[in-house]
């Protein structure tokens, strides 16, 4: 299994110089999608992004919703993993390298209406390769739980120098 290193110290100070311009935190998002197309397809955006913590909205239009008029469940997973990956890779300490192995959602109630998802983590010291959970919580406009996301990141320590 390859590991890959975190890219978290550049999504910080891209989102650091972007968020305080106006219209960057959607300019942020927007190229957030180009080096990650498929979760750029879902057409988050990010709201709020430090080290260990992010939060992201999802607008509720017709191309996430299911045909019971709900978000589709794969995009509140996309939602949540987005979220919890951010949260994670902004967290990792130096060098520290680190893929998801293991995705579970858990859906507590028909998502409706603009959403956010939120994930805060604290990393660990990596002197040998282990496992982190990282949990995701999405929530509607009335502030309720839709739907929690663990992800499972295995994490290794830097690679020696060659």
């Amino acid at each position: 299994m390859s590991f890959h290193a975190a890219p978290g110290p550049r999504l910080l100070t891209l989102w650091r110089r972007l968020s305080l311009l106006p219209g960057g935190a959607w300019i942020f998002s927007r190229l957030l999608g180009r080096m990650v197309p498929y979760s750029g397809s879902l057409g988050a955006t990010v709201a709020r992004l430090d080290p260990g913590h992010a939060v992201v909205s999802l607008r509720d239009r017709r191309r996430v919703r299911n045909h019971l008029g709900s978000v589709h469940a794969i995009a509140l997973a996309n939602l949540g993993e987005l979220a919890s990956g951010l949260a994670a890779l902004t967290a990792l300490p130096p060098g520290v390298r680190g893929i998801v192995t293991d995705l579970n959602v858990s859906y507590l109630k028909k998502a409706r209406g603009p959403l956010m998802a939120e994930s805060r983590v604290s990393m660990p010291q990596v002197q040998s390769v282990t496992e982190q959970q990282v949990l995701a919580e999405i929530r509607d406009e009335a502030d309720d739980v839709v739907a929690r996301v663990h992800a499972t990141w295995r994490l290794a320590p830097p690679a020696p120098p060659s």
